[in-house]
């Protein structure tokens, strides 16, 4: 099976998608956007306020309660030459996320740079800004600012020096004065929302709310989860009373999310891994509720509940012994007789994590969801539509089939709006 799928030819999932068919702003209203409502009878259209009379009766969305973090960094050099440094993921805290946010000054992450051949690896760069212990407050992004006009602001100096680079990123240690200050509280003073790159345009006052899902909390993410922007606190009220109940995982969301297949078979493409953490008492109540209609918010949530899944399978073959879980691209596709059913995978986690007296399950997956990835805890899917040439839509042609070309042409044929600020999908596989 592995070798028919690594030669699914990416140019199958490609389609028109004029540039004025990309949303570059959201709506005024979260849930105002349209609906594309897919079963197995038929297509229809409506609004994302009324998807509680489509969601079957019972079922379980879960969110991904990720955070994007302002992980945009602009310097400024003596010379006048401008360098960006875009955040990846932490080197420092073992690559956990919390711990390197909640770190003081000095701090080691992997990152993107812009404008590197003007950075000489011994030259160090600074950044001063302002910071308030109120969160959330704009900034100037000068080298000198001055805040003398608000006594509630005291001044913080960001530096930023490469130890290393290579072909796909470059190792960045950040330090800062004054040193009590955590990471995340420099982060949300110096940098800026990552908004994805086929927006064209610079982050506004505006994104910091709406580039963020109303569930959000634990900073790691460079893109909003975005299917989870449609939602309301009111909305999810009014879905709790129709019967309809909420789990939460987190997948941080890479940098890799915006990565297109440039490879003429996906076989060729390395899939990008990230880090996942799931609760016990959300694998517990997945479990209780298999046989509902499990509902992902988002390609983020699916990609972290079928993880489960595998990684179930993984701790089944390999062994309980404590270890960093990773689960590779291709762990799906290889042959074997059977595979078991959910209940025994998810169990299966439920004892790893018994045997090593933790709460909750951290992980990297590499997941790579195509067709012939059986589906195995997902009935249906909440989403938005994705970008031509991407992992994302080889993962909804896992779920739905060909039928996502039906769905697209729909789309396209009745305005609606396109990619992370665009308009939303319900996929119903039952």
């Amino acid at each position: 099976m592995i070798d028919k799928v690594r030669n699914i030819s990416i140019e199958d999932y490609d389609y028109p998608l004029p540039d004025e068919r990309i949303a570059k702003y959201p709506l005024s209203e979260r849930d105002a956007s349209k609906l594309l409502v897919l079963n197995k009878d038929n297509i229809s259209s409506s609004h994302f306020k009324d998807i509680g009379d489509f969601l079957p009766k019972d079922s379980l969305l879960i969110f991904n309660e990720t955070k994007v973090v302002r992980a945009r960094l602009q310097f400024t050099k003596d010379s006048g030459a401008a360098i960006e440094i875009f955040c990846l993921e932490p080197i420092t805290g073992n690559g956990d996320y919390q711990l390197a946010f909640s770190s003081k000054s000095p701090s080691r992450w992997k990152c993107l740079v812009g404008n590197s051949r003007r950075w000489k690896n011994e030259t160090a760069l600074s950044l001063r800004v302002p910071v308030s212990p109120c969160p959330r407050v704009p900034v100037s992004r000068s080298l000198s600012v001055s805040v003398s006009e608000s006594t509630s602001m005291s001044e913080s100096t960001l530096y930023a020096k490469r130890l290393e680079k290579n072909d796909n990123y470059s190792v960045v240690e950040f330090s800062w004065e004054p040193e009590e200050l955590s990471f995340a509280e420099v982060l949300e003073a110096a940098g800026e929302i990552p908004l994805p790159p086929y927006l064209h345009r610079e982050a506004e006052e505006s994104d910091r709310e709406r580039y963020q899902t109303v569930f959000a909390r634990h900073e790691g993410s460079v893109a909003a989860p975005t299917a989870g922007l449609h939602f309301t606190d009111d909305l999810i009220n009014d879905l709790k009373e129709k019967g309809i109940s909420f789990e939460k995982v987190t997948l941080h969301v890479g940098a890799g999310t915006f990565r297109p297949v440039s490879s003429e078979t996906i076989g060729e493409h390395e899939m990008h891994s990230e880090t996942i953490v799931v609760k016990k008492s959300c694998i517990e109540n997945i479990l209780r509720n298999i046989d509902k209609t499990i509902i992902p918010v988002g390609t983020t949530s699916m990609r972290t509940i079928e993880s489960l899944y595998w990684i179930g399978l993984m701790l089944k073959e390999e062994g309980l012994e404590e270890r960093h879980l990773h689960l590779e691209q291709w762990f799906p596709y290889k042959e074997r007789e059977t595979l078991p059913p959910a209940e025994k995978s998810l169990s299966t986690i439920l004892d790893y994590l018994k045997s090593h007296n933790l709460n909750e399950l951290h992980a990297t997956t590499a997941l790579m969801i195509a067709p012939s990835c059986k589906i195995n805890i997902a009935k249906a899917l909440i989403t938005n539509f994705h970008q031509p040439k991407s992992t994302l839509l080889l993962l909804v042609s896992a779920l739905i089939g060909e039928r996502w070309k039906e769905a697209y042409q729909y789309a396209l044929d009745n305005d609606f709006r396109f990619l992370s600020y665009g308009d939303s999908c319900l996929f119903i596989n039952e």
